[in-house]
């Protein structure tokens, strides 16, 4: 009998491929970034406690939205509303834990009532999904085309969210509440909220957005592999017509598909809200949307629809946040991380389109050409 773990690699070799790629980008940056004087790999900067869980902070909050726009991407379609989402809904939840008078000079912003954070993490929550539902009937129900749909949604939700502040950045401190247990359940890690600030142990290592992540990544694989919900998602990525006149509502596992990602759009937006302790509407969530797309495209999900999976979507995540990681490290400019994310899209569209030969292919032809 073959090994589980051959026979696993055997059938996801998109994604056994990416974790292997994952795995040398992590050596190379561990060596690329030892400090002169030190030995070994305890001098790098990248396996620094600090970093790692920098890193693994970064890839939580990542990771979450990103699962919700692969998912969006295995039926065919697109969200490119997910950034400007995530101002308008830091925005909102920055407004409802402070008080009218400590908002920006806006109407509207002074009309909202301040509640309990929990209560605001709920409404947040709510009005992500209910976003995303709006999504999906547009997209599945009246069959409008995803890319202008979720085009609207990115220029209006960023529109709202500065037309809301005022165009000014609004912060955590203003809060009149204590929002101590919000930002360790937000910004802080395991052993913040198990056992707080006593002695430091192995538990403070482990940021909540990561745990977030490993718990959504959990439940959004039993329902995209293991449900009957799933297999329709992945049907109607393949072939929503056919999948149609088989009897199935198509329209309405689209909706649903575009309501997971609002939910993990509003999901990830509190956590980072207060990681960054304050939203400025112009800039707050800017490129999300192309993050998780890569990520996706990365992971395996085919911008054709039908293919893709929540482990795959986890590892694309990892390997830009460790390529933005290293790039901070080595000390490049900043900005040449966003080259270098267009540049994996660009390499993973290939993919998509000729196969994992497709790079070889291209440069051999070159080769002979020549």
């Amino acid at each position: 009998m073959a090994n589980p773990l051959l026979r696993y690699a055997g059938r996801h070799r998109r994604e056994t491929g990416m974790l292997g790629l994952l795995f040398i980008l992590v050596v190379i940056t561990s060596l690329g970034t030892i400090e002169e004087g030190i030995d070994g790999l305890f001098g790098s900067k990248f396996l620094t406690p600090d970093n790692l869980k920098n890193v693994a902070r970064t890839i939580g909050i990542y990771g979450i939205f990103s699962i919700g726009v692969g998912i969006v991407i295995i039926t065919a379609g697109i969200d490119l509303s997910v950034g400007s989402l995530m101002a308008l809904l830091g925005v909102f939840f920055l407004f409802l834990v402070t008080p009218p008078g400590m908002r920006p000079d806006s109407a509207l912003a002074r009309g909202i009532p301040e509640v309990s954070w929990p209560m605001a993490i709920l409404w947040v929550l709510l009005l992500g999904t209910l976003l995303g539902l709006l999504h999906g009937v547009l997209v599945g129900k009246l069959k409008l085309q995803p890319f202008v749909v979720t085009l609207c949604g990115l220029l209006s939700y960023r529109g709202l969210a500065r037309f809301y502040a005022n165009d000014t950045t609004v912060n955590v401190g203003d809060a009149s509440q204590d929002l101590s247990f919000a930002r360790k359940l937000g910004d802080g890690t395991l052993g913040d909220v198990l056992i707080g600030d006593g002695e430091k142990g192995i538990l403070h290592s482990v940021p909540m957005t990561f745990i977030y992540l490993i718990i959504l990544a959990v439940i959004t694989t039993i329902i995209l592999h293991r449900s009957i919900l799933g297999r329709y998602i992945f049907a109607a990525g393949r072939n929503e017509l056919a999948t149609k006149y088989s009897g199935i509502n198509t329209g309405l596992v689209i909706a649903i598909a575009y309501l997971i990602a609002g939910f993990c759009t509003a999901f990830s937006a509190i956590p980072f809200c207060i990681y960054t302790g304050s939203v400025q509407p112009t800039s707050h969530g800017a490129f999300f949307e192309l993050y998780a797309i890569a990520a996706a495209v990365l992971g395996g999900c085919s911008l054709r629809g039908g293919e893709g999976s929540i482990p795959g979507i986890l590892i694309g995540t990892a390997i830009l946040i460790v390529l933005r990681n290293m790039v901070n490290l080595l000390g490049y400019p900043t900005p040449l991380s966003d080259a270098i994310t267009g540049g994996v899209i660009f390499v993973g569209v290939i993919i998509d389109q000729h196969g994992a030969t497709g790079l070889k292919k291209i440069f051999k032809r070159k080769v002979t050409t020549t």
